[in-house]
């Protein structure tokens, strides 16, 4: 599981014009899922995203975890992080889970999230969609369930 975090002061996704995730303060999450993801992996990048300290403390130093700020979860499907660019000029996605396995494994993700008590919105799964946020500090992490 490959997931993009993303610090950000708002964030909503659309689809067909129509919002179907938004939060305020929180992370902007664009999550990957590959063929040997499972629902532990999910858990293990779930626990990490919650609880990295990644915003600023009343010093402005990142000590503060999104549980510690009570912020929200954009999370986002992106089947894209698995693309392979060492080949030519078009990217392969073989590395990318097929979609109703990817899926099931994204549900999961989210509902860790929210076991935690974070509020989670998301996107439509395999939808295009369109993303705006902004991003804050900017602080843009990766977080990998492969080197857990």
């Amino acid at each position: 599981m490959r997931v993009v975090v993303q610090r950000a002061k708002d964030a909503k996704v659309t689809v067909e014009e129509k919002t179907v995730g938004e939060i305020k303060k929180g992370v902007m999450l664009l999550v990957g899922v590959t063929h040997s993801d499972t629902k532990e992996d999910a858990a293990y990048v779930a626990d990490k995203i919650a609880n990295l300290r990644i915003f600023e403390d009343e010093s402005q130093k990142m000590n503060l975890s999104l549980l510690d700020i009570e912020g929200e979860v954009l999370s986002v499907s992106q089947f894209t992080l698995y693309g392979d660019c060492r080949k030519g000029r078009r990217p392969n996605f073989m590395g990318a889970a097929k979609p109703d396995y990817a899926n099931g494994i994204y549900d999961y993700f989210n509902e860790e999230l929210s076991r935690k008590g974070l509020k989670v919105e998301t996107g439509s799964f395999g939808a295009m969609m369109d993303v705006s946020f902004t991003n804050d500090g900017p602080v843009t992490l990766i977080v990998e369930s492969k080197e857990k």
